[in-house]
């Protein structure tokens, strides 16, 4: 099954993805997926979604809102692909390295990233696969968290790496407003392949390409290890890393320049694809 958080008339709506029939079918009474995934009968709600039906191939990438609008946690994991944890120069970890975003950073799948100047010289791209929990997990084994994965989207975990580096703590980099794409459908896990690719492009360049089988720590093993920490809710969303090829890690290092695009595409999901737009503001 594959669902969408979709906006139209000034509004957004979960909806079930029908491709074969070229359609999105609002699912009633579910504002977004996060709302959806609240209810624990959500997979027959939307199975049966009766709503107003939306022809798919008409749709905009900007109709497609963050799969989930408001997640209660972003969850994020660093050094997560071998490959990428090697290119890094460190050693293959022992535990998650963990950080988190603000709901304010998301954005859809098609809209502009949008950066204020005085932050736009180092930003980078980190194409993901992300998780969406659809049930409380506390104290969770491995096998009780895989059962409790709603689906899988994509991300671009965008960083502005000067305000990553300035401490040791990751945050003031990774949570930029307005950022960071996520979508634009959300996939239950019998349509992901079991070898899928991430792929990152910058204008025509793939950068990134890298099957998740390359993952040190799976969905299951983070979404076990994050319960044991906080109780994870239906529509948080941890996002499992990014394999090697950021821009960061180029000698020299490269960055996203203003009007840029960047597209990262996850095998059995889709893509994200979206503009950096720097903002002419106040101070930070």
């Amino acid at each position: 099954m594959r669902l969408a958080t979709i906006r139209t008339a000034g509004l957004t709506r979960a909806v079930r993805v029908d491709p074969g029939a070229d359609a999105a079918i609002e699912i009633d009474g579910a504002g977004d997926l996060g709302e959806l995934l609240s209810d624990p009968d959500w997979r027959a709600r939307a199975a049966g979604a009766s709503g107003r039906v939306h022809t798919l191939s008409a749709l905009a990438s900007t109709d497609y809102a963050p799969v989930v609008v408001r997640p209660g946690k972003i969850v994020c994991v660093g050094l997560n692909y071998r490959e990428h944890i090697l290119e890094m120069g460190r050693e293959l970890p022992t535990h998650p390295t963990l950080f988190a975003k603000y709901a304010e950073a998301l954005i859809g799948a098609g809209d502009d990233i949008l950066i204020p100047r005085e932050a736009a010289d180092t930003v980078d791209w980190e194409g993901e696969l992300a998780v969406v929990v659809g049930r409380p997990l506390r104290h969770a084994s491995t096998a009780q968290a895989a059962e409790a994965i709603a689906g899988f989207t994509v991300m671009n975990d965008v960083t502005v790496r000067a305000y990553q580096y300035r401490t040791t703590q990751w945050l003031q980099g990774k949570t930029f407003e307005s950022s960071t794409p996520l979508g634009p459908v959300l996939v239950t896990a019998d349509e992901l392949p079991a070898r899928a690719h991430v792929s990152t492009t910058v204008g025509e360049t793939r950068r990134q390409h890298a099957s998740i089988d390359d993952l040190v720590f799976s969905p299951a093993d983070l979404l076990s290890y994050i319960s044991r920490i906080v109780t994870l809710r239906p529509g948080d969303v941890v996002a499992t890393g990014t394999p090697g090829g950021v821009g960061h890690a180029s000698e020299p290092p490269e960055h996203l320049a203003d009007g840029e695009r960047v597209t990262v595409t996850v095998d059995g999901i889709g893509s994200v694809s979206n503009r950096l737009r720097i903002l002419d503001v106040g101070g930070i």
